[in-house]
């Protein structure tokens, strides 16, 4: 089952993304259904499925399940471009494709999905810790450190930017714990030392200086807490 579903997910990597350059992208937005590219698009992801497949004519229905189908979910993301937001449109139809990509394996190499393995206590705890990581330590630095907020310059910086690096970098000082790979997080904290150096120095100003140093030792202290956390109770359950 798993290297089915492998085989047609590479298949699927290749052909939206591998061989798939931006001019064909921009002239399907432009063109729709009458863009020669489209159909271009639609036939590499068949003859990807038919060489990963080795030319196995017994998976010909999931092939063309597969091809028909991606291409009208294609069609549908390109009418609904100007309607919605592209990063939704984006996530949307990569979902759709892994759906039928699942399905289509199911058919071939039936599986079982249970409930309850959700359920599991070990997976539980895992959602449980990225959960905090992530949303409620944004919440607990926002509610500490606003003692000290500084004026907000929005020209300076992309929007809600660091909210996003504040979250990537809990997640990736976390996986480090978790993994017991500390050095990882000595090399990031050297990496932001160097890309935060710069705007100190150009700022001169010791309440930035001591408002960024809070701010890491806070985000770094809860992500590590929580991977030692992590570390402790799973070995329990």
């Amino acid at each position: 089952m798993l290297a089915l579903f492998i085989k047609l997910l590479l298949a699927h990597f290749i052909g939206d993304f591998l061989l798939q350059p931006s001019s064909w992208v921009q002239d399907k937005e432009q063109k729709t259904w009458q863009s020669k590219y489209l159909y271009f698009h639609t036939a590499i992801h068949f003859l990807a499925l038919i060489i990963l497949l080795q030319f196995n004519f017994k998976y010909i229905w999931g092939i063309l399940l597969i091809t028909i189908s991606h291409y009208i979910i294609d069609l549908i993301k390109l009418l609904l471009t100007q309607k919605l937001n592209t990063r939704w449109l984006f996530t949307l139809d990569q979902i759709a494709h892994l759906l039928v990509l699942a399905i289509t394996t199911y058919i071939y190499e039936p599986f079982s999905f249970q409930l309850e393995t959700i359920y599991n206590p070990k997976i539980l705890l895992t959602f449980t810790c990225v959960i905090f990581v992530t949303t409620v330590s944004s919440i607990i630095m926002k509610t500490i450190i606003s003692k000290w907020a500084l004026e907000e310059n929005n020209e300076a910086s992309l929007k809600d930017a660091g909210a996003y690096i504040g979250i990537l970098e809990r997640l990736f000082v976390f996986a480090f714990v978790v993994m017991n790979y500390w050095e990882g997080i000595g090399f990031l904290i050297a990496a932001k030392s160097v890309f935060r150096f710069g705007d100190l120095s150009k700022a001169k100003d010791r309440k930035l200086t001591e408002y960024i140093l809070i701010g890491t030792l806070l985000s770094f202290g809860l992500a590590i807490s929580c991977g030692l956390v992590f570390n402790y109770l799973i070995l329990l359950l």
